[in-house]
C-alpha cells in the first residue's frame, strides 16, 4: 500500500476502521488491515471525512480589500468598488492573490473548488486566463471546475455575449450568470441554457441576492429547469431573497426546486455582511432559509464566496469556520441539525459539482482529511486542525501541533 491510516473514525458509535490506499484509490476499507505500507497514519480513533468542497468562491477577486473599502458595507458599492478595481488588475497581481487563496484554501482540507472567474469588455479575460492556468498549475493538489461568469451582467455589458462563447471555447467547466444584476433577467437566464445546451455543461447562478423578496427569477428557473431537461445540473448561490417569504408563499417554491433538483450554496460570510444594511432594528440575517430548503429535499451547501474583498473584508479559507457562521444564525446548532452540516462541507457540494469519484468508498479516488477530534458530530464546531490532507492518494498536508498547558 501507499498509505495505510489506521483506527480511523468514519462514524459515531461504530467501529473504527482501517483504510488502505493505493494508486490513487482507497482499496480497502476494514476493522483490521495487515498490510505493508510506504506510510502509516495512527489515527488513534480522530475522525477521517472525505475532502471539504469549495462549492463557490471568486479568486481573482480575492485579498483586495484594503484596496478600495466599501465604506457602506451594501452590495451596491461592492459592486461598484469591486468594477471599479477590476481594470487596474494585473496578471501578475491576479496570480499572487489566487495562490495565496488557494494555498488558504488546502491547508484547510479543500480538495475540491468551484470558482466563479468573470470577464467584460472593461477588463478582457486576464482574470479568467489565470484562473484557467492555475486550474492545470494545481491540479495536483486541488480539483478546480472554473465559471465563466458575466459579473457586470450580459445584456448591459454590450461584448459579454461574445465572450461567454469564447469562455467555453477557452474549455471552463461551467456556465455562470447572474439575473439580478442584469435586464430582462429571464432573457439573460434564457441566454445561460442556450449556452450551456450547447455545451453540454452545467449552469451555476448568482440568484436573487437581496434582502427582499422583489423581482425573484427563482420560478422563472425553476421551470426553466425542467422545461430544459436540465434537472440535477443547476446550482444557485445566495438565494437571500427567499428569507423575505412568509411560509405560505416559501414552501411551494421549495417544493418546485426540489422537482428541478436544483443545488444552493449558502454564503453566509458575504450574506450575513452585506445583508440588512438599511434595517434599522430588527435586522434581518439576511440568509437563505437553509433549515426549510434543506427539510424540503432540496440539495443545500455551505461556501464561502469572497476573501477579504469589498462583498467580504474577512476570512481564511476555512470552510469549518464559514459554517460556524450558519450554525447560530440559521439555527443548525440543535441536536437533529447539527449532523446535517457537515455533508454541506463535502458530500452536498460533491453532488452538485457532479463529482461521481467522491467519498470514502472502496473504489473511490483518496481524497481525505484526518481531524483533530474524535466526534463526527462536533467536527464543525470542534473547529479541529487538518492533521492530514490526502489528494489523489498523496500526503499534500501534515500538521504538527503542539501545546503545553502548565499548571
Amino acid at each position: 500500500m501507499d498509505i495505510l491510516i489506521r483506527q480511523a473514525r468514519l462514524e459515531d458509535d461504530a467501529p473504527l476502521k482501517d483504510i488502505a490506499i493505493k494508486d490513487g484509490k482507497i482499496v480497502a476499507i476494514e476493522a483490521q488491515i495487515d498490510a505493508e505500507a510506504a506510510r502509516v497514519i495512527e489515527a488513534n480513533g480522530k475522525v477521517l471525512i472525505p475532502g471539504l468542497v469549495e462549492s463557490h468562491i471568486h479568486l481573482d477577486k480575492a485579498l483586495i480589500a484594503d484596496r478600495l473599502p466599501n465604506k457602506s458595507g451594501t452590495l451596491q458599492e461592492a459592486l461598484s468598488v469591486t468594477a471599479e478595481l477590476k481594470p487596474t488588475f494585473t496578471k501578475e497581481d491576479i496570480v499572487d492573490r489566487a495562490e495565496r487563496t488557494l494555498e488558504m484554501l488546502i491547508k484547510h482540507g479543500t480538495t475540491h473548488v468551484r470558482t466563479h472567474s468573470e470577464f467584460d469588455p472593461s477588463q478582457g479575460f486576464t482574470g479568467f486566463d489565470v484562473v484557467m492556468g492555475l486550474k492545470e498549475k494545481y491540479k495536483n493538489l486541488v480539483d478546480i471546475q472554473v465559471v465563466a461568469f458575466p459579473q457586470e451582467g450580459i445584456y448591459k455589458a454590450p461584448g459579454t455575449e461574445e465572450m461567454m462563447y469564447q469562455a467555453m471555447d477557452a474549455n471552463a467547466d461551467v456556465v455562470g450568470g447572474i439575473p439580478y444584476n442584469d435586464t430582462p433577467a429571464d432573457k439573460h437566464i434564457d441566454l445561460v441554457f442556450e449556452i450551456a445546451k450547447k455545451y453540454d455543461k452545467p449552469i451555476d447562478f448568482h440568484q436573487d441576492f437581496k434582502d427582499d423578496a422583489e423581482g425573484m427569477t427563482i420560478e422563472y428557473l425553476c421551470d426553466k429547469t425542467i422545461a430544459e431537461g436540465y434537472q440535477g445540473r443547476v446550482s444557485v448561490g445566495h438565494l437571500t431573497s427567499l428569507g423575505a417569504l412568509p411560509k405560505e408563499r416559501l414552501e411551494p417554491i421549495i417544493e418546485k426546486m426540489a422537482k428541478a433538483q436544483i443545488s444552493v450554496m449558502s454564503l453566509p460570510a458575504t450574506d450575513l455582511h452585506l445583508g440588512g444594511r438599511r434595517d434599522e432594528f430588527n435586522v434581518r440575517r439576511a440568509l437563505t432559509p437553509i433549515r426549510a430548503l434543506r427539510d424540503g429535499g432540496v440539495n443545500m451547501c455551505i461556501a464561502t464566496n469572497n476573501i477579504r474583498n469589498a462583498f467580504t473584508p474577512y476570512g481564511t479559507g476555512d470552510l469549518l469556520q464559514t459554517a460556524m457562521l450558519a450554525i447560530p444564525t440559521a439555527h443548525l446548532g440543535g441536536a437533529a441539525d447539527l449532523p446535517t452540516v457537515l455533508p454541506m462541507l463535502t458530500t452536498n457540494p460533491a453532488k452538485a459539482l457532479g463529482l461521481t469519484d467522491y467519498g470514502i468508498e472502496v473504489g473511490k479516488a483518496a481524497n481525505v482529511v484526518l481531524l483533530d477530534t474524535e466526534s463526527v458530530t462536533n467536527a464543525v464546531i470542534d473547529l479541529p486542525t487538518r492533521l492530514f490532507v490526502v489528494k489523489d492518494g498523496k500526503i499534500t498536508v501534515e500538521t504538527e501541533k503542539t501545546v503545553h498547558v502548565y499548571r
